[in-house]
């Protein structure tokens, strides 16, 4: 049986090269904000989840990356991840360092991540046969885990992203929990493009190169001359590579 998603839009207006949608979505639990981003070009077009970094929001990948996109004639959901943007609760962050109560956010997270590409797909103006996923830093993550667990995401962009950092005391203990290099190899010839700032001092260059490494064919890493922010063209390069691999799909 198919799962309800019930929807509520806070505000829709026209926007240079389309629509942005303000809204939620929920199956009966905690509702999901996002903003939508639909090209002007005729519908159905591809879409793109789009997830952010730790202490972001959706309006940052929303703003950058989905406005390339929707140039591009490609949709995407920009979401707020548990306790981010307006789902922020300082005394949930504070109870969250607990390492069962992290465990716990970041199933929560892959739970949302799985409704939102349901979503997105249900959607009259998204062509469901046509997604991908498209994270940054702590999103690049999720995007991964999200994408092995769903044979349905055409294409996976991960920027500012890679492996969990090696030999701390709690890498054997994260990697139990979310693995980016055993996700990576599940992707299964599916196209993954990395990009990576070469004085990246976050997501380290070796933890990009090794993540990289693990994955199949076809994929592709590109590096830019930035820390972990990436320029505006890495974001346009990143668009326009999913616009060939979508359209094409």
């Amino acid at each position: 049986m198919k799962t309800r998603i019930h929807q509520t839009t806070h505000s829709e207006q026209a926007v240079p090269a389309g629509r942005r949608i303000v809204l939620e979505f929920h199956t009966g639990g905690e509702a999901v904000p996002g903003i939508l981003l639909l090209p002007a070009e005729p519908a159905p077009a591809p879409g793109v989840l789009l997830l952010h970094g730790y202490s972001s929001r959706k309006e940052h990948v929303a703003e950058g990356v989905g406005g390339s996109l929707m140039r591009h004639g490609i949709a995407s959901l920009s979401i707020d991840l548990p306790l981010h943007g307006t789902r922020a609760d300082p005394l949930q962050a504070q109870a969250a360092r607990n390492p069962l109560a992290i465990v716990s956010l970041w199933r929560t997270a892959l739970k949302e991540c799985r409704l939102a590409l349901g979503y997105l797909r249900a959607r009259p103006e998204i062509d469901g046969d046509c997604t991908a996923v498209a994270g940054y830093s702590l999103g690049s993550f999720l995007a991964v885990m999200a994408a092995a667990d769903d044979p349905a995401v055409r294409a996976v962009v991960l920027a500012a992203g890679g492996d969990l950092p090696a030999g701390t005391p709690l890498s054997a203990v994260a990697r139990a929990v979310a693995d980016p290099v055993r996700a990576v190899r599940r992707l299964r010839g599916r196209p993954l493009l990395m990009v990576h700032g070469t004085g990246d001092r976050t997501m380290r260059p070796e933890q990009a190169q090794r993540l990289f490494d693990a994955a199949g064919e076809p994929k592709e890493l590109k590096w830019w001359n930035a820390g972990h922010i990436l320029p505006a063209p890495a974001i346009d390069y990143a668009a326009e590579w999913l616009r060939e691999r979508l359209r094409n799909a």
